[in-house]
């Protein structure tokens, strides 16, 4: 057996409230965004076209591609800056320097693509100018008194920078080696954005205060200001291609347009009226289109020349995956936030679940026909009618906290494990509630056969006649919890992965042992098995993916790092496809090739 990668469906941006996200771009279709400790880029236009950086040891807090398009510089929480090749699959790091001890919020290239200014929140600096190279400094930058927020490099010689911070100041600084030149003290609020004009003519800069400004790009001299700009704080601004208009976004949940010589705005979009529409950074990708971030991690897709309302907006998971369920080609994801997504493996597009859902972590999800079924820490059972991505009326109450969920294929009964037993629920109804003995972990259901893993190692086998649950038979061969389960579609066989690793496959026939599967070194979260039972997956907390033979034990593939931060449900898309999602907010696929 061996693999090819597949598909990669990444995270959307992290967000925080009051706080601006900076978007990059690369070519004409592509943005560059962080979320976690990965490092985004992807394409507006095919969802299907997407690259993930996973290196970083703290979360990531913003990267900038080079103009040169070969490099790309991401910076973390703890003052880190990494410059990694972008060019071929390896993703080889050149560098990496520290540049301060603080959070790095914005980075800047120089337009020869050797110099790169950081930014941030540094505890005894607040910037730092270095060569990409070597880290040597190419100056310094200085003139405020609290956090920088942003950076931006005239890209033509003679070079200027520019940085905005919660000082409430803009500073300019002549280069190179950068130095500071003098302080610009037009906005009375933290200044959010400050970016110059491709031109290099002109750069602007927005603030919280509502306001935003243009200056001369030589001189750092004010020219005007953008009246009546907004009606919250201005989180964003970014240049056409063209230097001839300026996009900025604002906490009012406003995108604005404007024409650099009038100082008007020529377009503006609402994207709503709620907190979550608040829109925190945008990025002016190629000729044809805008795109801004809201609170709620959306990418709102504009056509600077058509339209009062976004052409695409780009929906997907901002949290870490707890707990996934496929149903036929839509793989379905739910998150700490208590969001469920739904993601169509065929057009790469994302749905998030509508309706009243789940205000908890969802702990569990499950399918059966046209549903799915989820389970989360507010206690309760929601229905997912699958057709209409939209959480239904139907609505169960559980007893107690709730760890897992499984539901009888072909069938309406979802079988619920808890921290007080097992329950048994139908169209909203709890038909049966047993209280056990031990603390279930895990669950799983198929052709009348309902298997519960438990903290104390044993696997409880139990019997559903539709009416009631019994115990039918105990397995006593694994060592630790047992915290994944799965049934061949048949029924024959059932999985069971271990808190260390360790996975057992029974046969329920014999009730005895069929294989036994060592590799993972950390708990097994998530277990799938291809139709015709002879292969199954496995999905671990130490981040592998390994795919198991029935017929022969010790034949195995290893996907070794899949998801950092660890798996945490698996699938069969189809007959060779294996579909995962984890802790990084990504969903990935891969083929697998079963050599005969």
């Amino acid at each position: 057996m061996s693999f090819k990668k597949g598909n990669l469906y990444p995270v959307n941006p992290s967000t925080e409230r009051a706080t601006a996200t900076k978007l990059g771009t690369s070519g004409d279709s592509k943005i560059i965004y962080t979320n976690g400790r990965t490092v985004v880029i992807r394409d507006i236009h095919d969802l299907a076209i997407a690259t993930t950086y996973t290196e970083h040891a703290y979360p990531a807090s913003v990267a900038r591609i080079s103009p040169s398009g070969y490099y790309c510089a991401s910076a973390d929480t703890q003052g880190n800056v990494r410059i990694w090749d972008t060019v071929g699959d390896e993703q080889i790091l050149k560098s990496e320097f520290k540049v301060f001890a603080g959070k790095i919020n914005d980075l800047a290239w120089d337009g020869e693509s050797k110099r790169i200014i950081a930014v941030g929140s540094g505890r005894e600096k607040f910037a730092h100018v270095f060569m990409m190279d070597t880290g040597a400094s190419a100056g310094s930058i200085t003139g405020h008194s609290k956090a920088i927020n942003a950076v931006s490099i005239r890209q033509q010689r003679p070079f200027r920078a520019v940085t905005a911070g919660d000082d409430n100041t803009v500073a300019f600084h002549h280069g190179t080696p950068y130095k500071f030149e003098k302080t610009i003290r037009e906005h009375t609020r933290f200044v959010q954005d400050v970016r110059f004009s491709p031109s290099g003519a002109h750069f602007a800069s927005a603030g919280s205060d509502m306001k935003v400004f243009l200056y001369d790009g030589s001189t750092g001299n004010l020219v005007a200001e953008f009246k009546d700009a907004h009606k919250g704080g201005v989180m964003a601004c970014n240049w056409s291609p063209d230097s001839r208009s300026l996009v900025t976004s604002s906490a009012d949940s406003t995108v604005k347009i404007w024409d650099v010589e009038t100082q008007k705005a020529v377009s503006s979009w609402t994207l709503g009226s709620g907190v979550e529409h608040q829109q925190l950074g945008n990025a002016w990708v190629g000729q044809k289109s805008i795109v801004s971030l809201s609170l709620s991690g959306n990418l709102n897709v504009f056509d600077p020349s058509t339209g009062d309302k976004p052409t695409k907006v780009i929906y997907g998971t901002t949290k870490a995956i707890n707990a996934t369920a496929l149903c036929s080609k839509t793989f379905f994801s739910g998150s700490y936030d208590g969001r469920v997504a739904a993601l169509d493996l065929a057009t790469a597009v994302v749905t998030l679940a509508s309706g009243e859902g789940h205000t908890a972590n969802i702990v569990g999800l499950a399918s059966s026909g046209d549903k799915v079924f989820s389970t989360g820490y507010d206690d309760r059972v929601r229905e997912i009618e699958v057709g209409k991505k939209e959480f239904s009326s139907v609505s169960s109450p559980v007893s107690a906290q709730p760890s897992n969920i499984a539901a009888e294929p072909g069938t309406d009964f979802v079988f619920v494990v808890t921290a007080k037993g097992i329950e048994v629920i139908r169209a909203g109804n709890t038909l049966v509630n047993i209280p056990t003995n031990f603390t279930p972990s895990s669950v799983a259901a198929a052709k009348g056969l309902v298997a519960v893993g438990a903290a104390d190692s044993q696997v409880y086998l139990y019997e559903w006649d539709s009416t009631q649950l019994k115990e039918i038979h105990a397995f006593s061969n694994n060592r630790t919890a047992v915290t994944a389960l799965s049934f061949t579609e048949d029924g024959k066989l059932l999985a069971a992965g271990e808190g260390g690793g360790k996975i057992i496959a029974y046969d329920l026939e014999k009730k005895e042992i069929a294989a036994s599967w060592i590799y993972h070194t950390a708990r097994i979260n998530s277990i799938a098995w291809t139709a015709d039972g002879k292969h199954c997956a496995s999905g671990s907390i130490d981040s592998h993916i390994c795919v198991w033979s029935v017929a022969n034990p010790t034949r195995s593939i290893q996907i070794r790092n899949a998801m950092k931060g660890g798996v945490s449900g698996v699938a069969w898309a189809d007959e060779k496809t294996v579909v995962a999602a984890g802790a990084d907010g990504c969903v990935r696929t891969w083929e697998i090739v079963f050599h005969k």
